[in-house]
């Protein structure tokens, strides 16, 4: 087999008892990189902190790869103006955040013969989202169940919230009201005093 030092260094084609004798004057494991090579392939190293290393690497990756999280909404087929307006909100919050959101119409009973109802229900929410929402998943019967997924149009469209939030900061910092009613709360103080004095 052809042999790698602890330190990497090619030490070149040995025998395995040879290699084997090696790693063990070095206190260290040795270890078969590339069995398919011809000869194969094995380094002199310290196998508990290789895998500790490994681990931590796969750890971090982890750490930086993308959540895409899936929310899911659920509508009935008769919902009401109001309910639909509150749900529609939700949507609009979870696609705020970067979320995909899977939205389900429930068909109970004979709702199960109306089903175009439940499409016309997601028709309208892709045209009330068409701005900050793309269809991912086209609507399609599951069971007594009709499923769409949303996908958000860009990955954090929040500065329309954080805008109001800064004009709003600037107007409650304004102390001029504050003086005027320590003022007059000083002039109305300073009647009572007198009477008292006197």
């Amino acid at each position: 087999m052809r042999l790698v030092g602890a330190d990497g260094s090619q030490i070149g084609i040995v025998s395995t008892q040879d290699a084997l004798r090696q790693a063990q004057d070095l206190d260290l494991d040795l270890v078969e990189v590339a069995p398919q090579a011809n000869p194969p392939v094995a380094r002199i190293m310290d196998y508990g902190k290789f895998k500790y290393e490994r681990d931590i690497r796969q750890k971090e990756a982890r750490k930086k790869q993308a959540r895409i999280e899936v929310k899911e909404i659920k509508f009935r087929p008769k919902i009401d103006p109001h309910d639909y307006a509150t749900k529609k909100g939700h949507v609009e919050r979870f696609l705020r955040t970067g979320a995909r959101v899977k939205v389900t119409i429930m068909f109970r009973g004979r709702e199960m013969a109306r089903t175009e109802l439940g499409r016309k229900i997601l028709d309208r929410l892709v045209a009330d989202l068409a701005d900050s929402a793309v269809v991912e998943s086209l609507p399609k019967q599951d069971g007594r169940n009709m499923v769409m997924v949303l996908a958000p149009t860009k990955k954090h469209p929040e500065p329309k919230g954080a805008e109001p939030k800064q004009e709003e900061r600037p107007a409650a910092a304004e102390p001029t009201p504050e003086p005027e009613r320590q003022a007059s709360s000083e002039v109305a103080a300073a009647p009572a005093e007198q009477p008292q004095e006197t």
